[in-house]
Formats: structure tokens, C-alpha cells, sequence
């Protein structure tokens, strides 16, 4: 038996379906969708614009509630929970990366960091070495102090997924975290998510570049609100590899953001 198999699942969803009233008529962003996540997998979920992706993601990450069907996080029934509850979910056990970073630009990356452990709780002096930590281990130890308009895009993607790990969540939910970088900085923001994979976190991430899903193990294949696919990926593409490709230049965030300011 493959070892996932062995494991209670961490994301369990049964029938599920999401019904949008739109006037006279109603559209089905979901229908009847039924999966599992083991702890430790990474996932891809792909398909195109309207495949109902992202209001799979929505539901995945508590924001929002399906029509039918059940959907369990670590064991906990959070289909038909009230917003307040959805929210301590949310805070606790998810964390979530944006393809727009959602950063508040008044903020510097350790002030952003560091929201999620002010809402949890965790005193100054902790959060002060939790947040050291995380940054460090996305590689912005020697930019903790500056805001995000001082960063280039992978930095800034590098603040938000540092963010996404303060709080340990049981899973990683990444909505086209690649879709605005260049593609050494988008390999690097992959290279990170497969290390957190290597060390035994959740990763689920939608993208709709075919060359991104290939990093994950496992990928979704999503239409017109329909699972039409779940396939292994046997070899996944190791980001570490291919970044061994580009030229070893420690510039490269910033002249990459300079060239961004030029067109």
C-alpha cells in the first residue's frame, strides 16, 4: 500500500457543489467534486478561466461555503460552520499564498509577517523569533525591515509565503503563486514550496501554466466545475535543478525590478 494511503486524510471532500444565483438563472462553479489530500502531498489543481478552480480554492481555504456536499479539514466537518468559526479555521490551520501578494504596503515584511501571530495571541518576544525564523528561511533575512514597495516580485512572493508558515498551518493553499514573477523567481518560489514539501508540509496550489503543475506530485484536472482528472506525477520537475541553469547573480531581484520600472 503507498504510504499516503496509510494516512487519515487532511482534506476530505464528498459530492461537492457550489450553486451561483445569478438573476432568472443558476451557474455551477462545482459540481459533484469528490477527492482526498494526505498530509504531505502537494497538489496541483489546474484548468482553465471558469474550470471552477478558484472557487474550489475558496471553499478549501474556509471563505467560502458550498451548496452540497461535504467538505473536512483534519477530521472537522467545516461545510456548514458560521463565519466566526470559519475564520478561527482559517487563522489556525491554512495558510495562504496570492499570486497579488496581499500585503498592506504600509507594513514592512516583518510587520506583515508578523499580523497573523498578533491576531493568535503570541507574545512580542515570540513572534519576534518566529518571524526571524520564517524570513530567514525564505532567504529575506537581510530585508525583514523593508516594505513591500522596496521589493522585487519574488521578495515580495517570499514575504507572503513567510507568512503563510507563522502559524504552522496544517496546510498550504497557493492561488497562481508564479503568475506575476519572471521565471527565475518563480522557479525560486517553487524551489521553496518543495522544500516546505520535502519537510513534510501540505501544498495545495492552483496554477494554469502546465510547466508549474509539474512541480507538484500529484495533479487535479478541473472543467466546467467537473473533476475530469487526478493524475501522479512520477518524476515532479525539482526546481533546485533547473535554477542551476541560470546564472549565479545576486542581483537578480533588483535588476529585475529595474527592468520592470523601464517598461
Amino acid at each position: 500500500m503507498d504510504e499516503m494511503e496509510k494516512k487519515q486524510p487532511v482534506i476530505l471532500v464528498r459530492n461537492l457543489t457550489k450553486i451561483y444565483s445569478m438573476d432568472s438563472f443558476e451557474v455551477y462553479a462545482l459540481q459533484n467534486v469528490s477527492f482526498e489530500v494526505c498530509p504531505g502531498e502537494f497538489v496541483a489543481v489546474m484548468g482553465p478561466s471558469g474550470s471552477g478552480k478558484s472557487t474550489l480554492m475558496n471553499i478549501l481555504g474556509c471563505l467560502d461555503t458550498p451548496t452540497s456536499g461535504q467538505y473536512l479539514l483534519d477530521q472537522q466537518e467545516v461545510s456548514r460552520l458560521k463565519e466566526k468559526n470559519l475564520a478561527a479555521i482559517r487563522n489556525k490551520k491554512i495558510g495562504f499564498v496570492f499570486q497579488s501578494y496581499n500585503l498592506l504596503p504600509r507594513l514592512n515584511a516583518f510587520q506583515n509577517v508578523e499580523l497573523p501571530l498578533i491576531y493568535a495571541g503570541v507574545t512580542r518576544t515570540e513572534r519576534y523569533e518566529i518571524v526571524k525564523k520564517v524570513l530567514s528561511e525564505v532567504g529575506l533575512k537581510e530585508r525583514m525591515y523593508h516594505r513591500p514597495n522596496q521589493l522585487s516580485g519574488g521578495q515580495t512572493q517570499r514575504v507572503a509565503i513567510a507568512r503563510a508558515l507563522v502559524n504552522n498551518p496544517a496546510i498550504i493553499l497557493a492561488d497562481e503563486p508564479t503568475g506575476n514573477l519572471d521565471t527565475r523567481s518563480g522557479e525560486e518560489v517553487m524551489q521553496i514550496f518543495q522544500t516546505l514539501n520535502d519537510e513534510g508540509k501540505t501544498i495545495i496550489l492552483v496554477t494554469h501554466e502546465p510547466d508549474i503543475s509539474l512541480h507538484a506530485k500529484r495533479i487535479l484536472h478541473f472543467r466546467d466545475g467537473h473533476l475530469e482528472g487526478d493524475e501522479r506525477v512520477d518524476n515532479p520537475v525539482r526546481a533546485t535543478e533547473l535554477l542551476k541553469e541560470y546564472p549565479n547573480d545576486e542581483n537578480h531581484d533588483d535588476l529585475v525590478e529595474v527592468g520592470r520600472e523601464l517598461t
